[in-house]
């Protein structure tokens, strides 16, 4: 068979190429287009069962996975509150009430946060009452107390000097008895109430402060639940009451009772305040544990 000229073999290697080029490009479209529509939603329902009922836990959309991804949370400090028979007993948080504010002021009815006590007796409401009347530093308070009052001339029939000092003295220490005896012990007694003070020891300086001024208002049954504080209120009015009969007869009147009324509540409002912030001013001023 005789051989092809040059341009000949040209024409005919350019055909071949083409003829290659052709099948090929065809070949490859008819590959696509038998291949079948992939659709997720209409996996076999035996897979998708066994991805539900057995999550693998290394997956990030696995109950396990999630629950491990969930922020760790405080414990409510209020929640860990601890019974005992200590008012002093160190609380959950770390503070503590002291018998005593800097070794000299009574503190012997404040407890510490967050701790549960029993029920008192009345032997013991009466003690506690006591205990705030008598003990050495209420009588150096109440020396205190007398000299502002006679250096502010609170009562001029009262005078000056020896006689008149010694004067504001007893009716301050009478003051000071009746307000404690009516409030912490009597009022208690009658109105089946705690006479303690219970530290909140947590949460914001308002939200402390006005618990602790609140305290005039609301106290503590014997079984622990909140009430009016009836105590407070109608022990320190009859308080007044009482005062009234041992002043002179100018001081007798329904207002200057009302007075005396009034800002024994006011200093019992500061008083619970102080104790409120006491065990933290003990721990982070100075510093005692």
């Amino acid at each position: 068979m005789p051989l092809p000229n040059p341009p000949q073999q040209r024409r005919f290697c350019l055909t071949i190429a083409a003829a290659l080029i052709l099948a090929t490009f065809g070949a490859h479209i008819t590959l696509h287009a038998q291949e079948p529509e992939t659709v997720p939603e209409t996996s076999s329902p035996s897979v998708e069962t066994a991805s539900v009922t057995s999550p693998d836990p290394q997956l990030p959309d696995s109950p396990g996975a999630l629950q491990n991804q969930q922020p760790e949370q405080k414990p409510d400090p209020a929640a860990t509150s601890q019974t005992t028979v200590d008012p002093y007993a160190v609380s959950p948080n770390g503070n503590k009430q002291t018998k005593r504010v800097l070794g000299i002021v009574p503190n012997f009815s404040s407890v510490s946060a967050d701790i549960k006590l029993p029920p008192q007796t009345v032997k013991q409401k009466f003690t506690l009452a006591a205990k705030n009347s008598f003990d050495y530093s209420s009588f150096i308070i109440v020396g205190l107390q007398a000299g502002i009052s006679m250096s502010g001339n609170s009562y001029p029939q009262f005078h000056q000097g020896a006689a008149g000092y010694a004067r504001y003295y007893w009716h301050t220490l009478a003051d000071t008895a009746d307000e404690n005896f009516f409030v912490a012990g009597i009022g208690p007694v009658v109105f089946r109430q705690d006479n303690r003070f219970y530290t909140l020891g947590h949460g914001s300086f308002r939200k402390r402060s006005w618990y602790a001024v609140t305290r005039v208002l609301v106290t503590r049954r014997d079984n622990g639940n909140e009430t009016f504080n009836f105590s407070e209120i109608v022990g320190s009015g009859a308080a007044a009451g009482v005062g009234s009969l041992y002043y002179p007869s100018e001081y007798r009147t329904w207002t200057k009772v009302g007075q005396r009324w009034l800002t024994s509540d006011l200093i019992d409002c500061f008083n619970f305040w102080w104790k409120e912030w006491w065990p933290t001013a003990n721990k982070y001023v100075f510093h005692t544990k």
